[in-house]
């Protein structure tokens, strides 16, 4: 495979070379020295180049007026900027963020700084632009299967999980988590289902809406497809402002199960929508994003909830180790990840020995 092509943009020509001179063996590179003919130069190499180092202070245009430019026209979502500047305030930062920087490097530059951040930025919009157009040529060639197998309904539902399948990978591969992830939500989901099946009647499932239950499962994070990646893919904690936007993954989730045609049964819908739109939803009221109440709560969202939960406690994350199975259900049932009904914290309590094996089972 060839060299992966880098456009670096900064007024300054020293700093172009000292650039130049780190990244020579490793890439092919292009050079810009202010924000019009670094506009110029990706416009006319769109399709080949990686990544941008761009600086920020520049005369006429700055690079913060470029980040914009290249949002509004979607480049953004192809190709990553990584901002050049000597600033390294928190303000500074966050502001790149916001405008859609992927990342940044500060002056003086370190050379083993300098390539391993670039490097991160291209193998990660590499794979997730590969995976893109595999999940449209597998959407594309499902969207015929669709077609074709209308009126079969047991061959419609088959479709229809793979469709599902498709789409949560789409997530997957957005937030660089493991493809095990969903597997696992179905499968904490349809345990979990069964047993609220069997000891809470008042609930009215049934076999058939249980397994509907575990399917739309694993679409329940689907609404983070239309999470900037400046959010979704941030390393460390996120802002409060970043926080609320995050939680908007709930709405921007029921809006697209909502714009899905494939859904042909009413009932695997609404139980698609509530789980996308209420899993964030504690019983005592105080979850999003509407604040609902006990009941209020759809059954299908609270189940998928709880292993929600479960699943990211026994996780790890960039921001903490893997939790134990006990100790991950001891902190559920101390609340402190939210209050969850009886009902659900009883079901859990009788669902643990089989929570273990599911867990137990990631390691083969």
């Amino acid at each position: 495979m060839g060299k992966k092509t880098v456009l670096i943009t900064d007024d300054v020509e020293v700093n172009r070379v000292i650039l130049r001179e780190i990244l020579k063996d490793e890439y092919n590179l292009l050079e810009a020295g202010d924000g019009t003919e670094t506009l110029k130069i990706i416009h006319q190499n769109a399709d080949h180049i990686s990544a941008v180092l761009l600086d920020v202070i520049m005369p006429n245009m700055d690079g913060f007026a470029v980040l914009d430019t290249l949002r509004s026209e979607k480049v953004l979502d192809r190709i990553p900027v990584l901002l050049i500047s000597a600033d390294r305030s928190v303000e500074f930062e966050r502001d790149g963020y916001q405008k859609g920087a992927f990342d940044f490097i500060h002056k003086p530059f370190d050379g083993m700084i300098v390539k391993a951040r670039l490097k991160r930025a291209v193998e990660l919009y590499e794979n997730k632009n590969h995976m893109k157009e595999v999940v449209g040529r597998q959407t594309e060639l499902l969207e015929k299967q669709i077609a074709q197998l209308k009126s079969q309904e047991k061959q419609l539902r088959i479709t229809n999980n793979n469709i599902i399948d498709v789409m949560s990978s789409v997530v997957e591969f957005r937030s660089l988590e493991s493809g095990l992830h969903v597997k696992r939500i179905r499968r904490y989901s349809l345990t979990l289902a069964k047993t609220v099946m069997s000891h809470n009647p008042e609930y009215h499932l049934t076999d058939e809406k249980v397994e509907m239950i575990a399917s739309a499962a694993a679409l329940h994070d689907v609404g983070k497809i239309g999470i900037p990646d400046s959010v979704l893919l941030k390393p460390g904690k996120l802002t409060p402002e970043e926080f609320e936007v995050m939680k908007t993954h709930t709405t921007k989730g029921a809006a697209i199960i909502d714009e899905l045609e494939w859904i042909q049964d009413e009932e695997m819908h609404q139980i698609s929508y509530d789980i996308c739109m209420f899993h964030h939803e504690k019983y005592d009221g105080k979850g999003y994003p509407q604040g609902l109440k006990g009941d209020e709560i759809p059954i299908a969202a609270q189940i998928v909830s709880v292993a929600d939960c479960f699943d990211a406690l026994t996780s790890e994350r960039c921001y903490k180790p893997p939790y134990s199975p006990d100790e991950a259900y001891s902190m559920i049932e101390e609340g402190q990840c939210g209050t969850f009904s009886a009902q659900m914290l009883t079901c859990l309590t009788i669902c643990l020995p089989e929570f273990k094996q599911i867990y137990a089972s990631r390691k083969s």
